[in-house]
């Protein structure tokens, strides 16, 4: 993709014993993401080492567009859903590739 575009990586720790609810909960969230305008690639991972580990990388087609993603409907109301599964608010980083 271009070098233009903005990229994001979001993770989350679940607490040990709420590692089920909260990949349920992010998974939930995939596909009305993938379906917003401006979504280049919405991906979720897991740590193979560490279960409670959640990483989101993504690519947008600019920072504005993953505003309005962060402010949807979709994640405004998952975001209430965190607390008791992860031991903190998403870590959300944006990036820029350059080579």
């Amino acid at each position: 993709m271009s070098q233009s575009t903005l990229r994001a990586v979001a993770r989350l720790t679940a607490f040990p014993d709420k590692v089920e609810e909260l990949k349920s909960l992010l998974l939930s969230i995939i596909e009305p993401t993938r379906q917003e305008v401006g979504c280049i690639k919405y991906e979720l991972l897991q740590n193979q080492a560490d279960p409670t580990d959640f990483t989101f990388v993504e690519e947008w087609e600019t920072a504005a567009l993953l505003d309005t993603h962060l402010a949807s409907t979709h994640i405004q109301a998952a975001l209430p859903k965190l607390e008791g599964l992860a031991i903190a608010p998403p870590d959300i980083r944006r990036y820029q590739l350059l080579a």
